[in-house]
């Protein structure tokens, strides 16, 4: 039995929002992406078992069983995602309380370790920090900085 095309239609919309909620930088809506995607990855594997009476031996016949395989496997995944999302609103609940919003923040070691990838190309390097998004690496730095860079962590001194 093929699966119904609303469903299908219903676990892309599902992944595709979940995909999009993960890549906020509010952990809150990191949440709803978890918890989204949870849901259409169970949703999938229900689409891909046969489906048929219960899987007892006395009251249906091996023929007409269903598979409990994707069952279980949906309540697995179902406590999988509780004590993720439980483990996410906790983080979400502790950056509330002591930043007062649940943005996650830019890492100033992945900006200094950018910044020592450009100032070890050295002077002959080229530098476009017109913020086209072309993928070099001075645009990926070329927003304003938390703290500014110490002179040691540019130039390589060993310390």
């Amino acid at each position: 039995m093929p699966p119904n095309l609303v469903l299908v239609l219903v676990v892309g919309v599902l992944f595709a929002t979940g995909v999009t909620l993960l890549l906020e930088r509010s952990l809150t809506r990191v949440v709803l992406g978890v918890i989204l995607l949870g849901n259409g990855a169970n949703l999938l594997i229900l689409l891909g078992g046969r489906s048929g009476g219960a899987p007892i031996d006395e009251v249906t016949a091996r023929e007409e069983m269903s598979d409990p395989l994707p069952q279980a496997l949906i309540l697995t995944a179902i406590v999988i995602t509780l004590g993720l999302t439980a483990f996410l609103l906790a983080m979400a609940y502790r950056s509330w309380l002591l930043f007062g919003h649940d943005e996650v923040q830019d890492d100033l070691e992945d900006r200094l370790i950018v910044a020592r990838a450009i100032a070890d190309q050295g002077p002959n390097a080229e530098d476009d920090d017109d913020g086209d998004g072309d993928g070099d690496p001075v645009d990926a730095i070329s927003a304003p900085r938390t703290a500014p860079a110490r002179a040691g962590d540019l130039e390589g001194s060993g310390k």
